[in-house]
This record gives structure tokens, sequence and C-alpha cells, in this order.
């Protein structure tokens, strides 16, 4: 069984860094891509950064510059590091995950979710 364990949200004042975990577990063939996705309230999921099998990266414009992917592959763990972080990046923040190698932007293309973990920008 596939699992997602997304972690390491919380409060942080404006301008402020957090970073946050995806802990993989029960890929049993061949690789898989990672996704961050966030949602605040009132809005659709959206699309932030993928890393793929390859450890190909793609990161949307809108937090290009302040978020960063990475991947520990002996661990099974993606991270995402998010710097000078504002109001506007509050959102429950989910990793996904999807066998093979292709990254999509879009949320539904993802197969397997993590439970998300809350990122709260405020002052």
């Amino acid at each position: 069984e596939v699992q997602l364990q997304a972690s390491g949200g919380g409060l942080v004042q404006p301008g402020g860094s957090l970073r946050l975990s995806c802990a993989a577990s029960g890929f049993t063939r061949g690789g898989y891509a990672i996704g961050w996705f966030r949602q605040a309230p009132g809005k659709e999921r959206e699309g932030i950064s993928y890393i793929s099998s390859g450890g190909r990266t793609e990161t949307v414009d809108s937090v290009k510059g302040r978020f960063t992917i990475s991947s520990d592959s002996a661990k099974k763990t993606v991270y995402l590091q998010m710097s000078n972080l504002q109001p506007e990046d509050t959102a429950t923040y989910y990793c996904a995950a999807k066998d093979g190698d292709n990254i999509y932007r879009d949320y539904w293309m993802w197969d397997y979710w993590g439970q998300g973990t809350l990122v709260t920008v405020s002052s």
C-alpha cells in the first residue's frame, strides 16, 4: 500500500522559512514522481513543485526563487524548502505521487495523496 506522510507545517511570520517533508513508502515497482500542492480555503488545489523519478524538477512561477524541491532517495523523502513566506502562502500543503517519470501540473492526474500539513503565515 502506497503511503505518503507530509509534515513540517506550522505558523511562521512573513519573511520566514519552513521545510516540508514528504515520506513515501509502499512503492513496489519502478520509479515515481512526487509533487507538492497547496489549497487555501475557498480556492482550488494548485500545483507548486514537482520532482520526477529521474530527478527532473519543475516549480511554478508564482513560487520560483522562494520554494525549492529536493529529494533524499535513501530516506525516500521529498522536501519542499520554503523561504520568504508571505501571507498568501497560507494553505494546507499536500504531497502527491504518481507511478512513472512524468510530471503533471493538474492535481487530478496524481494517484496517491498524503494527509496535508497546514502552513500559516501571519504576524
